[in-house]
């Protein structure tokens, strides 16, 4: 996502809560409930080059999510219980589900104490691969090698300076959008390529940055988590075949069961957009008996999400917007009525 829509979005979460409408929309825009996206939890602020700092948050802006949801009258819940609140002929107060994706070890450092603080329950959607210290997390291989570098070209052709925090952010950029519009072999390849040019070696991100199997397992005994299936590889499943698809939904559950001995019944898909997880993924998801599959398609949670359990849509609490302004918009849906253009349904 580019630095204007995110200064798009700033100016939209000032707007609604300048004229109020984050509470007199409310009532329309806001479903049953809201499943929000975290990524990491961390106290350091970001470096003046940090691309991916949208997906970190710090504990006291966690701490002020939960804060903020307690005041809104959310019921902060755990993930098995959605079927069971969309299904709901009465609906209770809104619910919220806290979601933590990839298996980061600063959940356990830093949101861990927070959640129990606040008696939240939440969930942890373990990727296998990055558990095991060799899976490829190449969006933060791409920030580290552009780091580095000077000059960032790819066989794609792309050819960008990179001397300077500006310079860099827009190489980031530049190759990560000309990166995923390629076969996601192709992706990791180029950015193999990137990391040896900048003398790391691809693949050692997860074992520095991700729970081990023994840190897993000790936070498994926890009954406030929720274990969930994020994939063997974190690949982009929709650019996959359905063989390779089903294989890295269900042999990464039964990874995180034999591992741990708890039942592994929610999925996330990974990146988890439109050009990431389709229908076909939804159908692959249902037919290997998970309960709900969670996307990032943006919305909050209606009644007929209850008939669509392998598609539904996420908040991001974002790093980019770590305001009340923002929270405030985000809980009350309003930002949605126009992002989903009305739909209260997005599953296609």
């Amino acid at each position: 996502m580019t630095m204007s829509r995110h200064r798009l979005f700033r100016a939209g979460f000032a707007t609604i809560a300048a004229l109020g409408a984050d509470r007199w929309l409310a009532p329309l825009a806001r479903g049953r409930g809201i499943i929000l996206t975290f990524h990491h939890v961390r106290p350091e602020p970001p470096g003046p080059f940090a691309p991916n700092a949208l997906l970190a948050i710090t504990p006291a802006f966690l701490d002020r999510t939960l804060t903020h949801l307690a005041r809104r009258g959310f019921e902060v819940v755990g993930l098995d219980e959605v079927p069971g609140r969309l299904a709901d002929p009465a609906p209770r107060r809104p619910f919220a589900v806290l979601t933590f994706d990839d298996g980061y070890r600063d959940n356990v450092l830093h949101a861990q104490p927070v959640l129990r603080r606040h008696g939240a329950p939440w969930t942890l959607f373990v990727t296998s691969d990055f558990a095991e210290g060799r899976g490829r997390l190449w969006w933060i291989e791409l920030e580290r090698a552009v780091a580095r570098l000077e000059r960032i070209t790819l066989a794609t052709g792309l050819d960008c300076p990179a001397r300077n925090a500006a310079e860099k952010s827009a190489a980031f950029e530049a190759a990560y959008r000309a990166l995923r519009a390629e076969p996601e072999e192709v992706l990791r390849a180029e950015i193999a390529v990137l990391c040896h040019r900048a003398g790391f070696a691809p693949g050692a991100v997860a074992g520095e940055l991700c729970l081990t199997w023994d840190e897993i397992r000790a936070l498994a005994r926890d009954p406030a988590v929720t274990l969930g299936a994020h994939t063997l590889t974190h690949p982009m499943l929709a650019k996959h075949d359905a063989v390779t698809a089903s294989r890295e939904m269900a042999e990464s559950r039964a990874r995180i069961e034999g591992e741990t001995g708890r039942p592994v019944r929610h999925l996330s898909y990974p990146v988890g957009d439109p050009t990431s997880a389709g229908s076909r993924d939804f159908a692959l998801a249902r037919g290997l008996g998970f309960v709900t599959a969670v996307t990032t398609r943006p919305g909050h949670l209606f009644a007929g999400h209850g008939e669509h359990l392998h598609a539904l849509p996420r908040v991001s609490v974002n790093g980019l917007h770590q305001t009340d302004a923002a929270l405030a918009s985000l809980l009350s849906g309003v930002p949605f009525l126009a992002w989903n253009r009305g739909r209260r349904l997005n599953v296609a």
